[in-house]
């Protein structure tokens, strides 16, 4: 099935397969346990090869660090100069040829251990299993973070997991809320058309499965870690971040005496694959993943009378869905079948139609109103925590806040209904796209929420795409991954389950590593 190893085990999008495709668990014999996946994370090890006495990049020249003011509105904290946070380690000081050793250690752990990606470069990658791979881009040493806001982010995760379930419950708050941008948005329009029609059918989920990450930053200028978006629909990632902590922890085993850093304070992370041996476990019995495009759904499954869903005449018991959060991944109405197929049968989705538009941007805007967490949670205590790491979020019906937001855009961002990075709107584009439309009347506004700007400090770091190591000022976000089961009104699981950072430079507004505005990282807890 095609990618299927890229996208069972890195979950990434970095194919350049751009079909829509989901991930689909039938019933089936056991495997042995013996079978990849239910291997454990590779033994920890130095590269298998020397250094090379003249690697490949061995006339690498890195990219100077400047000293002085960074470029105008890139990292402004209310119009003042952004705080260049102490690095961890003397970056200056380093010597390239330890670094280019490392590097060279890093590309090779990356090929042996699966840290990899497809390379659009290559026609056939993504079609063809192991064809046109390329290591994925990632940060040669982790970054510092704080160990009080990575407990805080953990025990927000469970939290917004059962905020996702009870916000999924109620289909008047979701409809209502999405009412003024079903009317200028027609991928949000088509998702709530399959949402009525499930409410319509009265449609009972009665297993819930979420896996969800919520991401963040680290606001320099209030200290708080303030939530920048909740996934619902297609986390990526999970286990390539697991392979990034690995790789930073076998390097600084060879070379943490070097840099004065300790692999132990590097934070372990964890995989899809453990979630599915948990599953196991409480006897779901789900052993045999396929991989299918919408589209093959749409001309292969089969809705039995009691529910049951057949895709090409096998029982499918749980629907992952790798795709299907973009407008692109329904190009014909063949994808759009495909989902309401899925929808109505008794198919256990990742997400289900409801999970999906609860992690819309409008419903985040929706939920940080005032005296909406009462309406989903009762513990005062969870609702102060979540409150605690909302940043500021609007409607463009506030003419106050877009008033502010055409006086100074670089504190804000616009942001449309969509997933997968290069969306949002910066700077100068925030305010031609509200005068423009003001000056239209429409209401095209409620295809977008405003967002207040988070700015993280910047440090020094390391950077690695396609086999070259740049040298250059950045920042960093974290996402961390919440996994929630539920049969009927037994909450079977409900915790974190491990992270992902990443890190761009500082000049990028956008922050997607499969979008290639960022590299793959981990943490080294301070």
């Amino acid at each position: 099935m095609r990618a299927s190893f890229q996208m069972g085990v890195g979950h990434s999008s970095l194919s350049s397969s751009v079909d829509s495709l989901c991930i689909t668990a039938f019933n089936f014999k056991p495997q042995p346990k013996t079978s990849a996946l239910y291997n454990p994370s590779p033994q920890r090890q130095s590269p298998l090869f020397p250094t090379p006495k003249h690697p490949p990049f061995a006339g690498l020249k890195f990219a100077t660090l400047s000293s002085g003011r960074l470029a105008a509105g890139e990292m402004e904290i209310q119009k003042g100069i952004s705080a260049v946070q102490k690095p961890i380690v003397d970056f200056h000081g380093i010597d390239e040829d330890l670094i280019q050793k490392m590097v060279y250690g890093a590309l090779v752990w990356t090929s042996l251990h699966g840290l990899v990606v497809g390379d659009r470069n290559v026609q056939r990658s993504g079609k063809l299993p192991g064809v046109g791979m390329v290591h994925a881009p990632i940060a040669l040493l982790p970054t510092l973070s704080p160990e009080s806001h990575w407990k805080q982010a953990c025990e927000l995760a469970p939290i917004f997991n059962e905020l996702v379930d009870r916000v999924s419950l109620d289909g008047k708050f979701l409809q209502q809320s999405l009412a003024r941008t079903k009317k200028v948005d027609a991928f949000t329009s088509r998702l709530l058309d399959i949402h009525s029609k499930m409410l319509e059918m009265n449609k009972k989920e009665e297993i819930r499965l979420g896996l969800h990450r919520s991401d963040y930053m680290l606001d320099e200028r209030t200290k708080l870690l303030l939530q920048i978006e909740l996934n619902t629909i297609s986390s990526s990632f999970a286990g390539l971040g697991c392979l990034v902590t690995d790789l930073h922890r076998m390097l600084l085993n060879d070379y943490g005496e070097n840099l004065g850093l300790d692999s132990g304070r590097i934070w372990e992370t964890l995989q899809h694959c453990s979630l599915l041996r948990h599953w196991l476990k409480l006897g779901l019995n789900i052993i045999t993943l396929g991989l299918k495009t919408l589209a093959e759904i749409d001309s292969e499954g089969q809705l039995l009378p009691d529910g049951t869903l057949l895709v090409d005449g096998q029982t499918v018991a749980v629907v992952y869905f790798r795709a299907g959060y973009a407008p692109t991944d329904y190009p014909s109405e063949s994808e759009w079948r495909a989902r309401l197929l899925m929808e109505q049968s008794s198919a256990i989705k990742c997400p289900s139609i409801s999970y999906h538009l609860a992690g819309t941007k409008k419903i985040q805007q929706e939920l940080a109103k005032p005296n909406v967490l009462e309406r989903f949670l009762e513990n005062k205590e969870d609702i102060a925590k979540l409150r605690k790491c909302f940043a500021g979020l609007w409607s463009l019906v506030d003419s106050d806040i877009t008033k502010k937001a055409i006086e100074e855009p670089e504190l804000f961002v616009m942001k449309p209904q969509r997933e997968g990075g290069g969306n949002n709107i910066y700077g100068d584009g925030v305010k031609e796209t509200l005068l423009r439309l003001q000056k239209e009347g429409s209401e095209e506004d409620a295809a977008y929420i405003l967002m207040q700007r988070i700015f993280p400090a910047v440090s020094p770091t390391f950077l690695i795409r396609d086999g070259i190591c740049r040298k250059d000022h950045a920042i960093s976000e974290l996402g961390v991954y919440g996994a929630y089961l539920r049969n009927k009104e037994k909450v079977i699981m409900n915790d974190q389950c491990g992270y992902l950072m990443w890190t761009k430079v500082s000049s990028s507004n956008e922050g997607g590593v499969a979008a290639g505005f960022a590299v793959l990282d981990s943490i080294y807890l301070t």
